[in-house]
């Protein structure tokens, strides 16, 4: 297969970068080499993901009707699964459709724009999500370890903040990296081995090192996933310490089991984010870096709805309810 690579000749002066009588060729689009092989392969790439993302939107949207129709699941904790279903269906839906269209395409070529923009919304996304957890784990804390005080302190006012709070911060985080990366001159090559528009493989394609611009991306990337891991870790502790004193052995079975699903779900997305993106030089094969960004973009937004919210028994009630109400109204 022949790529073309898109440029438009222009004529800069790189002077002030150690360069004389230099024409760039900037390029238009890049190429995302997505998951090569022959056409079975591919093929079969593309069912598994397509199967992995309807099965990804059937769950949290089943979850988001259930959280809107039933009035008895209009509490915080509930809330917060909603609008967590919600933002993992944008979540998936920002990489998943233009990686299937990827594979049945014969150019896999993406715009320059759009390729940013790509990256924008999923490192926004993925960054929101970041603080959803950290913010269900409070919640979990408060009422675990604070239950007289519970409906005193998350009200329904404070739980609309902490939501807003989620979203607005999870988009205002990411235009400066973004700004940053666009601005680096991509001269060619313009063939991105990947299924995303990720930050390692652009610094890759840049004309010119960009140390700097690196190491402020490694310290943004550090600081969005450990500052919210350690506030999660910080809250299952001091769950689960309180749940070792629960009196009724049925009771601490039952913390124990939902706050260690709700933790491998946790270890596996912030696991998978420290190998992508805390080290700015981590040397991962290209094959790897698309296996681990799979894991975080596709798996883990299909396991959190079996893990926080279909094996609760008050969710898997209301989509009964539901269920049963839509049927009757057709």
């Amino acid at each position: 297969m022949f790529i073309i690579i898109h440029c438009i000749d222009t004529s800069v002066s790189l002077t002030a970068l150690g360069f004389q009588n230099t024409t760039m060729h900037f390029v238009t689009e890049f190429v995302l080499l997505g998951f090569p092989g022959q056409r079975e392969m591919q093929t079969f790439f593309f069912f598994l993901i397509l199967v992995v993302y309807l099965l990804t939107l059937l769950g949290n949207g089943a979850i988001v009707c259930a959280v809107k129709w039933d009035r008895q699941l209009h509490t915080p904790m509930y809330i917060f699964l909603g609008n967590f279903a919600f933002l993992e269906i944008w979540y998936i839906s920002s990489t998943v459709p233009n990686m299937l269209v990827n594979i049945l395409s014969d150019t896999k070529t993406i715009a320059f724009t759009g390729c940013f923009l790509q990256f924008y919304f999923f490192f926004s996304l993925g960054t929101t999500e970041c603080f959803f957890l950290s913010v269900m784990a409070y919640d979990r804390y408060l009422a675990i370890c604070h239950p007289l005080h519970y409906p005193s302190i998350m009200t329904g006012k404070f739980c609309v903040i902490l939501i807003c709070v989620c979203w607005v911060s999870g988009f205002l985080c990411y235009p400066v990296p973004v700004v940053l990366i666009s601005q680096l001159p991509f001269c060619g090559p313009n063939i991105i081995d990947h299924f995303v528009c990720d930050p390692g493989p652009l610094f890759a394609l840049a004309c010119i090192p960009a140390p700097s611009t690196e190491l402020i991306c490694y310290t943004f990337n550090s600081m969005i996933i450990f500052g919210p891991f350690l506030s999660i870790l910080g809250s299952y502790t001091l769950v689960l310490r309180a749940v070792v004193r629960f009196p009724s052995r049925a009771g601490r079975t039952k913390a124990f089991s939902t706050c260690g699903s709700h933790l491998m779900v946790v270890f596996l997305f912030y696991g998978t984010l420290m190998v992508m993106y805390v080290s700015p030089t981590s040397g991962n094969p290209a094959g790897m870096q698309k296996i681990i960004t799979l894991i975080y973009s596709a798996v883990t937004p299909l396991l959190n709805p079996f893990i926080y919210s279909l094996r609760n028994k008050d969710m898997k009630d209301a989509l009964k309810k539901v269920l049963r109400l839509r049927i009757n109204q057709n």
